[in-house]
């Protein structure tokens, strides 16, 4: 699997693992750990979380997780705007550290834009880095208009994408790959099954000895800058994601692709989940 830059010059998979709906039913708990420590062991060692995830629930399971394999991944997490004021945020990690089981992070992100100013959550994780709480900071659901209103040292745009959501290819991404700015793509497969099971992906599987899905991973990934964070809730999941590492998609491929799910044409909306 290839790998591409990420923040302070750090090499990771283009591949992570993403955790949301993860730690919260308690039957399930073994099974998502055992696969969050098979994707380490796998090399996806990027590994996404957010305070609102099931109220700290998925804190609380990657901490499990990572216990005795801290340094083996970049941890992220995410701060509710409601809490992203310059005290607040400094309050949020130190709680969000405490479910992790972690004395840092190694990229914070403010989960959406709230009511708070950027400048004065950015003084908030400036002053967790001064304190080695965290190593950097970034920022989620931002586009473009508001990325670019973001004071320099923004580490990276976490954001929805897609083969059924690409808006961001009109700006946004242009523009992060522009500024060397990496990508983190929540949702790559969507929501639900209905992008997974449109026929085109199972062809263009068939033909690679691959699943639909991996093809719908393989496309997110082929854009460089872009890191994905699938969720795997089970060691077959994870598997599946490494191999979709491997998979090349050619020009009839990406052509039937663009067929199907078009590429914008003008500007739109963020999608946000």
């Amino acid at each position: 699997m290839r790998d591409t830059d990420f923040f302070d010059g750090i090499r990771v998979p283009v591949i992570g693992q993403g955790t949301w709906y993860l730690g919260e039913d308690a039957t399930k708990r073994v099974t998502e750990v055992a696969a969050l420590r098979a994707g380490i062991d796998a090399g996806l060692t990027v590994i996404d979380t957010a305070e609102m995830y099931g109220d700290g629930a998925s804190e609380e399971l990657v901490g499990e997780a990572i216990r005795g394999h801290r340094d083996e991944v970049v941890l992220v997490s995410k701060v509710y705007p409601h809490n992203a004021s310059r005290s607040g945020v400094v309050a949020a990690c130190e709680r969000s550290l405490r479910r992790l089981g972690t004395d840092r992070l190694d990229v914070y992100l403010l989960h959406w834009s709230g009511s708070f100013p950027l400048l004065e959550t950015v003084d908030g994780f400036e002053r967790l880095r001064a304190a080695g709480k965290i190593r950097s900071w970034g920022v989620s659901n931002f586009d473009r208009d508001e990325l670019k209103q973001a004071p320099h040292g923004c580490a990276t745009n976490q954001v929805l994408y897609n083969l059924g959501s690409r808006g961001i290819e009109f700006d946004l991404l242009p523009w992060q790959q522009r500024m060397g700015m990496p990508l983190m793509a929540y949702s790559p497969l969507g929501q639900g099954p209905s992008l997974l099971e449109h026929p085109l992906l199972t062809e263009i599987g068939e033909r690679h000895g691959v699943t639909g899905a991996q093809i719908a991973l393989a496309w997110v990934i082929r854009q460089p800058g872009v890191i994905a964070i699938p969720k795997a809730s089970s060691i077959e999941h994870v598997h599946q994601n490494v191999g979709a590492g491997a998979v090349v998609l050619d020009a009839e491929d990406l052509a039937s692709l663009d067929n199907a799910f078009p590429a914008p044409r003008s500007k739109q909306p963020l999608d946000i989940l």
